[in-house]
């Protein structure tokens, strides 16, 4: 999968200290093939919920997660390094500082914030400008055509209008996890197909059903899948964006490769998004 992932112009991995297992496949890969300088690598850490009780947002858990991401990656060093929840009651300065002794050792080249809302990183980065620091330079939160009834998973922060438009006015890079919203597109599931309790209670919903019939009616005037419309979804905000995906088969991997190349109009990602009604004519 990574041989095939780097061929067909891959660069980026995401992957967190919570993670363990994923970590160390990717460090032993890397180990075996020595292509390190190939791959950029994201972790994160800092977790709530990562062997120990939370929340686990401070110096010292920080620095024990990704001195242990570090080993098993077998690197000394990631290129982008994120804060995998937040923890409100923690001085950002605290946090911004500690941040800043491990890209200063060169263990860490970027900074950003996954889960954490758009107002405390504009917090953390007033400060880390206020004492010349480095603030976090991009942000890792859950962006997807289907949008989240409630939080997939606890902790967790979805992009909502007020977050894009501060992402438009500041044009820092977005990385949307959960880019196809757990495969909602798919065609594996439906109003009636009530088998998979987390995505029923997550993305079953009327205005999902209709953002789904809207995939599928653009996807056929594409020539293109709905998986492909919901990720060109993602890729045409804005403002810049990247879209973490989890594929299971090399076919998968592929299609979203393809997804690249799918392009929407401000007009078509309105219409997707519930922006605009009425049916739906082709230009």
């Amino acid at each position: 999968m990574f041989d095939t992932f780097l061929q067909v112009g891959g660069n980026t991995v995401d992957t967190a200290h919570q993670y363990g297992k994923c970590e160390r496949r990717i460090g032993e890969w890397l180990d075996a093939t020595g292509r390190r300088s190939e791959l950029m690598i994201l972790t994160k850490g800092a977790h709530h919920d990562d062997g120990e009780p939370g929340p686990r947002v401070n110096p010292r858990a920080i620095t024990k997660d990704l001195l242990e991401s570090l080993e098993r990656l077998r690197t000394d060093y990631v290129d982008f390094y994120a804060l995998h929840r937040d923890d409100p009651n923690v001085d950002v300065g605290l946090i911004m500082e500690v941040l800043n002794e491990h890209l200063k050792g060169g263990r860490i080249h970027a900074i950003g914030a996954s889960n954490w809302t758009h107002d405390r990183i504009q917090e953390a980065n007033d400060y880390a400008k206020s004492h010349g620091l480095t603030g976090f330079t991009f942000n890792s939160a859950n962006l997807s055509l289907a949008k989240c009834r409630v939080p997939r998973w606890e902790g967790c922060v979805s992009a909502g209008r007020e977050m894009c438009e501060w992402h438009e006015g500041n044009n820092m890079p977005l990385l949307a996890w959960s880019s196809q919203a757990g495969g909602f597109f798919t065609g594996r599931f439906s109003p009636d197909k009530l088998d998979d309790a987390e995505m029923v209670n997550v993305y079953y919903t009327l205005d999902n059903w209709e953002r789904y019939a809207r995939a599928e009616k653009l996807a056929e005037q594409k020539g293109v899948s709905r998986i492909q419309i919901a990720l060109s979804y993602v890729l045409n905000q804005p403002f810049p964006t990247a879209a973490l995906i989890g594929m299971e088969t090399i076919e998968e991997l592929l299609s979203s490769v393809n997804g690249i190349k799918v392009e929407l109009s401000d007009q078509e990602i309105r219409w997707l998004d519930l922006m605009e009604g009425g049916e739906w004519i082709a230009q």
